[in-house]
């Protein structure tokens, strides 16, 4: 069994679910000459649950020779990615203000898809899984929209809102993993632990 495991995440949210089901983590960020950013580029015509698949299998890869490079004791490694779907169309992190406002413009009365891709890799054995939910919002007025980019919650976040802060006053409906759609579907992520070893 592992004591252990590795997230190669910055999201503050993916290590709160980790510890919620009591999975004891450390760590793995890209260093600073590392082009992460890039793993994330969109290929032209790309399905949002082939691309969110392929990202996650990428920054697995990355994170696995980082491992390597560091010398790092062994233990599995755990990646993720996630992606906002509005059919076919991939919204991905607003790069500013008025494209936060536009994307949350979009998806104001609509049901969109959260895709969510895990991966695990423990020596030479790879898992990986896709979380699928489906959000409805309600309709939003542009002020309301202003007043969400204002509060500074949209950046960095795919589709530019977080379902577990204040966007939640604007969720009418969810079908699927909530915390799938926060980033790491629990349920997927707990099963494919124990499949390497881990306690949950």
């Amino acid at each position: 069994m592992s004591d252990f495991i590795y997230l190669a995440s910055q999201s503050p949210r993916r290590r709160q679910l980790l510890e919620q089901i009591g999975v004891q983590h450390q760590l793995l960020l890209p260093d600073p000459h590392e082009d992460a950013e890039s793993l994330e580029a969109v290929k032209a015509g790309e399905a949002p649950a082939h691309y969110v698949q392929r990202v996650t299998g990428l920054k697995l890869d990355a994170a696995l020779t980082r491992l390597k490079a560091l010398g790092l004791s062994a233990a599995p490694v755990l990646c993720a990615d996630t992606t906002v779907a509005l059919g076919r169309e991939i919204l991905g992190k607003p790069v500013d203000a008025a494209q936060a406002r536009a994307m949350l413009a979009r998806l104001a009365g609509q049901t969109h898809r959260v895709l969510t891709a895990i991966a695990v890799q423990k020596g030479r054995q790879r898992h990986a899984a896709l979380s699928e939910s489906w959000v409805r919002f309600s309709p939003m007025t542009s002020a309301q929209i202003r007043a969400y980019v204002e509060s500074g919650e949209p950046m960095g976040k795919a589709g530019a809102y977080g379902v577990q802060g204040r966007a939640a006053a604007y969720i009418e409906h969810i079908r699927g993993s909530y915390s799938g759609i926060m980033g790491l579907p629990l349920f997927e992520t707990a099963q494919m632990l124990r499949q390497v070893g881990v306690r949950c």
